[in-house]
């Protein structure tokens, strides 16, 4: 079933005007911020969280460390993990992991 439009009053009116709200697109920018953000959370945060970053990291760069897509949500959801527990400090990297599960 199509659109349904109803004009009322007016003249010449020819067809309408339809938007539509995407994502940008732009995916491998958003995860260049996501990487650049972690890079600078990874300075602020505990050797214990430094490693769950980098392990994370190493995943990511593998391609999911043979776990596919699952493996990289997996990655993302633990650098998101440290970056909430730290806080305020961490919250531009929640945002960038958020944009790039496409949250």
């Amino acid at each position: 079933m199509g659109d349904v439009v109803n004009m009322h009053g007016g003249s010449g009116n020819v067809g309408k005007i339809q938007n539509t709200y995407q994502s940008s697109g732009d995916a491998r920018g958003e995860f260049r911020e996501l990487l650049d953000a972690v890079r600078v959370l990874r300075e602020r945060v505990s050797g214990a969280d430094r490693e769950t970053i980098d392990e994370s990291l190493r995943v990511i760069g593998d391609g999911g460390g043979g776990g596919g897509e699952a493996g990289l949500r997996r990655a993302l959801t633990a650098i998101m993990g440290v970056a909430v527990v730290v806080g305020e400090v961490g919250a531009p990297v929640v945002e960038a992991v958020r944009r790039v599960l496409g949250g």
